[in-house]
């Protein structure tokens, strides 16, 4: 590895793998740091060593990725994977840690891919062993070939669910209830972006496939569900939820939860990049221009990071930001930047078109992301509840940064990953605000260093 590059790219998905690719291409040192082992990123996730069979559990859009992995596989890039990244700062300064070593390198250009996480969704019982997010589901079953033996309650909203009840059933699963939080109101909402949706019809037609296959396997899914709750001791064994007005309870020792994805920010608010709150979405995102370009010059933010669009979307951008540090660095023309431009242009736009529909059909109720309840926790690591938080707003401490410091919520191994959005929510809703608290404030290390880490940095000093 190198001290200094004219490109870091920062994760291996789509849209680092497309942008690494297309910098490489035109002459440029690239590195590409990843703390995953091999590159996919969690949609295209273990490609080169999953068995045929099951990739093709895994469906259309999950073979996509096998070109994009082996363009990166040929070109000629610095790739270092089992790579984390814990600093990024405005002079390009990056701070990461490679075979349990710590290291700082610099950038002429930067391009953070680094996609999103699961959005979450505090509820009662939450934290229970036994329950688990979507997407670790569906890790396991990509990596490993690891599906639930005993069954499984698969509850919230989002495209998500679907898909992994569907690659669920086709694995052999049993899928005990499948739970849509999704209120029914969100239909109404969504159809004026129905017409334009229409445009990728594609996307629709594919989730209608789904939904009919599962319902011919005796599989349907109940809509306008409330109330979830999951108890246990010390472990999940039953769930109960509100629907069509009366209260029903499953035994499960599992409960996979989704509720959409939302921006993996946290190296951007590290570097201070400047955040807005974005209401369809409903989540904060970075500012950026057509190109991808941040409020720091040199840093570019592509893909889910820079607001969720999907794979396809994912990859256009990355290529898009990869013409942007292309002419920056003076190695194309604005004209060539144009041109080269066109067809990604385009085809994102196309990808585009059903994104307006799926945020307003799945657009999370306000009163679940509120938390109404005092006792439910919400920093699993301080372990502080919904009632501390609004405590701690009616005691004067009137923004996320301020609530952290009295109660010690976000500052614990995941660094608010599991509790900023859902504390910017209850924040605002007891100061009365419809717009939510921007989230605490980023600073390095983003992710957990030892001490003996750290001090590696410096060999040459001594106790």
């Amino acid at each position: 590895m190198k001290n200094h590059y004219s490109l870091v790219i920062i994760g291996a998905g789509p849209a680092g793998m497309s942008a690494a690719v297309e910098a490489a291409n035109h002459g440029i040192d690239v590195a590409l740091l990843d703390e995953q082992e091999v590159p996919g990123g969690q949609i295209y996730r273990a490609m080169e060593s999953i068995p045929p069979e099951r990739a093709k559990l895994l469906g259309s859009e999950y073979l996509h990725g096998e070109k994009l992995v082996t363009e990166l596989r040929n070109a000629s890039i610095d790739y270092f994977p089992g790579t984390q990244v814990w600093s990024l700062n405005e002079k390009l300064e990056i701070g990461l840690l490679h075979h349990d070593k710590t290291a700082m390198i610099s950038a002429d250009q930067v391009i953070l891919a680094n996609g999103a996480i699961e959005r979450p969704v505090p509820f009662p019982g939450w934290t229970l062993p036994g329950v688990m997010n979507a997407g670790a589901g569906q890790i396991l079953l990509k990596s490993h070939g690891i599906v639930p033996k005993d069954g499984v309650v698969l509850a919230g909203s989002g495209p998500l669910l679907l898909l992994l009840a569907w690659q669920y059933h086709h694995a052999g699963v049993k899928i005990k209830a499948l739970l849509d939080l999704t209120p029914m109101q969100n239909h109404l909402r969504a159809l004026p972006h129905l017409p334009r949706a229409l445009l990728a019809g594609h996307y629709l037609s594919k989730g209608m496939a789904y939904k009919k296959d599962l319902k011919q396997a005796g599989i349907g899914t109940l809509h306008n569900v409330s109330n979830l709750v999951a108890r246990g001791q010390s472990k999940l064994d039953t769930i109960s939820f509100k629907h069509s007005g009366q209260i029903h309870s499953i035994e499960t020792d599992l409960l996979l939860i989704h509720f959409g994805v939302i921006p993996h920010t946290q190296l951007s608010r590290a570097a201070g990049c400047q955040h807005q709150w974005n209401p369809s979405q409903q989540c904060w995102t970075p500012g950026l221009n057509k190109w991808g370009s941040s409020s720091i010059n040199r840093i570019l933010i592509a893909g889910d990071g820079a607001g969720i669009g999907g794979a396809r979307t994912a990859e256009h951008a990355g290529r898009l930001a990869a013409f942007q540090a292309l002419y920056k660095l003076g190695k194309i023309t604005r004209t060539e930047r144009k041109q080269l431009a066109r067809k990604d242009r385009k085809w994102m736009r196309e990808e585009r078109h059903i994104r307006p529909f799926l945020e307003a059909f799945f657009h999370i109720p306000e009163k679940l992301l509120k938390v109404p309840d005092d006792n439910t926790l919400v920093c699993r690591c301080e372990e502080v509840t919904a009632g501390e938080i609004r405590s701690a707003v009616h005691a004067g401490h009137s923004d996320s940064n301020q609530v952290k410091f009295l109660t010690r919520c976000g500052m614990g191994p995941c660094q608010g990953r599991q509790c900023a959005e859902a504390v910017s929510h209850i924040i605002a809703d007891a100061n009365g605000d419809n717009k939510p608290q921007e989230l605490y404030r980023g600073r390095a290390p983003v992710t957990p260093l030892t001490l003996g880490q750290l001090a590696s940095l410096f060999p040459e000093e001594q106790e």
